[in-house]
């Protein structure tokens, strides 16, 4: 399926309105929350990046990014990046993410921000470990309480910012070579977060977190699946609170999340 596919700006009308369709499939978003056909239209002719994936002429994702300044510096914020369900496991996010790259390469862009949900693995490991962004920013309470961004009721939609230095070629690689370091060796790295020791309880929940750790790399654990514990919020709560308390407290005193190990257990690396 993956060698079916084919990647290319999105430039028309009707093309911007299948968009509307797969936010609604993918975050069940009401109308007030979907990014509109016309705001497609405008940044499409104003420096964005707007990609789809298509299979079978079918559009089945996409990627979508919009000039930004910070600090007087010019960059594109990735803000949205969607494959319908069916497509999804087969790699198309990460080709939308390559070709969003070579795109904003072309605009002489090497720099490419977006912000994600830091419970989500799957997105993490993405990011972090396929993508090789790092993040050292972290948003409580991004999106306040929109209901179709947070993870159950009564719980703050945070976000971290990740940054995606794309100037160098040798992205892949240097993840690859990053994990093969980390993993073994992963038992004997400090957790500034982590399950608790088997409670009985029906789904895991952190333990206190440690945020007086001093060593040059940390490890932040995190459940390898959170939507499967949507029917305990409580427990989404706890991992919240403790992820949230983790990753500000190592952020604000010089660390960097670098990497993401996905397995059994999850975990996100810190270095200092």
């Amino acid at each position: 399926m993956a060698d079916k596919v084919q990647i290319r700006k999105l430039r028309e009308f009707s093309e911007f309105q299948e968009l509307i369709h797969i936010q609604k499939v993918i975050w069940k978003h009401d109308d007030i929350d979907v990014t509109p056909v016309h705001q497609f239209c405008v940044h499409s002719r104003m420096g964005a990046i707007i990609m789809g994936a298509f299979v079978d002429g079918r559009i089945v994702g996409f990627v979508y990014s919009f000039p930004a300044l910070r600090d007087g510096a010019l960059f594109q914020h990735s803000h949205l990046l969607a494959v319908l369900p069916e497509f999804q496991g087969l790699g198309i996010g990460k080709k939308l993410k390559w070709v969003q790259r070579r795109e904003a390469l072309k605009q002489g862009i090497d720099l490419i921000t977006w912000t994600f949900d830091p419970l989500l693995a799957k997105n993490a490991n993405l990011n972090l470990h396929a993508l090789g962004v790092r993040s050292r920013t972290y948003f409580p309470s991004f999106y306040g309480f929109t209901r179709s961004l947070c993870l159950g009721p009564g719980i703050p939609a945070d976000r971290i910012l990740v940054e995606w230095r794309i100037g160098g070629g040798k992205l892949r690689a240097s993840r690859k070579s990053g994990k093969r370091l980390i993993e073994p060796r992963a038992s004997l790295i400090p957790k500034a977060l982590e399950r608790r020791a088997e409670t009985g309880d029906s789904v895991p929940l952190p333990a206190r977190a440690k945020l007086g750790l001093k060593a040059s790399t940390v490890l932040i654990e995190i459940p390898p699946d959170i939507n499967a514990m949507r029917p305990q919020p409580e427990a989404i709560s706890a991992w919240r609170a403790g992820l949230r308390s983790a990753l500000k407290s190592y952020f604000s005193r010089g660390y960097t999340a670098e990497d993401f190990i996905f397995g059994d257990r999850c975990y996100y690396v810190l270095t200092k």
